[in-house]
């Protein structure tokens, strides 16, 4: 079912309760009782479009068009819905799957194969908690450089940083695997089978969730973002274009007569009768060194560097009759 913003946002959990979490995670409490999807985001404060945009696409298990949804979403709407995802399984999650494990194995200090269980839980909890924290730490915040309409640093681009901890994926993924199968073929049947049964239930559905979780980081947010780099790259190209039209208008005006002083003017007509340096400091009563910081002035002024160019400048400008050029 592909839901829009008039479906009452009741509708979507009893389509698919998974989708209860995608509510919570993106900040919309419960009780909002017969509001449409566009009422609830509102009055929460949430993007609707891009809550739809995750919503449809985890309900339809990755099968939507990414392309499409990705132009559709907020870059920043999406990343904060991400966090929260990781807030949920690092802070709450883990820890109630560890206490409801603790309570249906027994830990006695006999039974060691209970604390080899509990440990390789552990070791699992800490390898979601260094993903996570990675994608905090240095994706999220290379995003955020991006919404800030800056472009990091040359060569760097979000699937650059997302390839380097692209195995952790499949690696927790082979680790949930591998406690569940312990539990189910080798934990002895003195255990309370009925609360590990409800325990290893609650592993496969934060497996599946965390499944969904990483296949959107992949797809759906890496598209997204890889579209914002495109938008910030043009932009930043077309300011440094603007800039230097800028720069280069300044130039331009900058060959204005006008922007000469009077002694500038008289030593450009000077040159152009073809005084040498010397020649211009002794009628002017002035240094050789004055003479050059003036003509540096005049070249700076004009953009004009050969004493042809300049002569053309003093014609065009009116600063000196043709009879006067020394040819």
């Amino acid at each position: 079912m592909h839901f829009t913003e008039s479906a009452h946002m009741s509708d979507l959990i009893h389509d698919d309760y998974r989708l209860l979490q995608v509510i919570s995670r993106f900040g919309v409490s419960l009780g909002f009782g017969d509001q449409s999807v566009a009422a609830a985001c509102k009055g929460s404060g949430v993007d609707a479009t891009t809550f739809l945009a995750v919503v449809n696409f985890i309900q339809s298990e990755g099968r939507l068009s990414v392309s499409e949804l990705a132009e559709q979403v907020s870059v920043a709407e999406l990343m904060r819905y991400l966090r929260r995802s990781h807030t949920y399984f690092v802070d709450f999650r883990l820890p109630a799957i560890r206490r409801k494990l603790i309570e249906a194995i027994n830990c006695s200090a006999k039974n060691q194969l209970a604390f080899l269980i509990l440990k390789f839980y552990d070791e699992y909890a800490a390898a979601v908690q260094r993903h996570m924290d990675y994608e905090n730490e240095h994706i999220h915040s290379y995003v955020q450089q991006l919404l800030d309409g800056r472009l990091p640093q040359r060569g760097s681009s979000y699937r650059a940083l997302a390839d380097k901890h692209h195995d952790n994926h499949s690696s927790i993924s082979k680790s949930s695997h591998e406690l569940k199968s312990i539990i189910i073929k080798y934990y002895p049947s003195d255990s309370d089978t009925q609360r590990l049964a409800d325990t290893l239930m609650d592993i496969y559905i934060m497996e599946e969730d965390l499944f969904s979780h990483c296949h959107l980081e992949d797809t759906l947010f890496a598209e997204a973002v890889h579209l914002l780099e495109i938008e910030v790259r043009a932009r930043t190209e077309e300011g440094a274009q603007t800039a230097s039209n800028n720069q280069k208008g300044k130039a331009d005006e900058t060959a204005n007569p006008d922007d000469l002083s009077e002694r500038e003017k008289e030593v450009v007509r000077m040159v152009v009768r073809g005084l040498s340096n010397k020649e211009i400091a002794e009628q002017l009563f002035i240094s050789a060194n004055t003479v050059m910081t003036h003509r540096r002035n005049i070249a700076r002024k004009t953009q004009i560097h050969s004493s042809a160019g300049l002569t053309i400048y003093a014609i065009v400008n009116g600063l000196i009759n043709l009879e006067e050029v020394k040819l």
